[in-house]
């Protein structure tokens, strides 16, 4: 998986490519750990994103709990396969999905 970020004041886009599984999970979680001090609004763009494992929906939940307390979180250019992994899971219900 490829991990693209920019930071615009407290913006942050990340753009993912590939797939969010157990092995690239950590992955982002390091980087978002590392790039949200100060940052309300976090921005994901899954143009590019293949497929998300129970693991890559773990760190998107906790992303969302974060951002939660510190402003707002929108996930862009959701596919059809990770569209369906998150109506089947429920995350469509609170995430911001556009």
């Amino acid at each position: 998986m490829t991990i693209t970020k920019t930071k615009n004041e407290n913006e942050l886009q990340i753009a993912l490519q590939g797939r969010l599984d157990t092995i690239t999970a950590p992955d982002l979680e390091a980087e978002l750990k590392e790039s949200l001090d100060g940052v309300t609004l976090l921005s994901f763009d899954f143009k590019d994103l293949e497929y998300i494992s129970s693991a890559g929906l773990r760190v998107i939940m906790s992303a969302q709990k974060i951002m939660n307390n510190k402003g707002e979180m929108k996930i862009h250019n959701v596919n059809e396969t990770v569209m369906e992994i998150f109506e089947v899971t429920g995350f469509s219900d609170f995430l911001t999905i556009l």
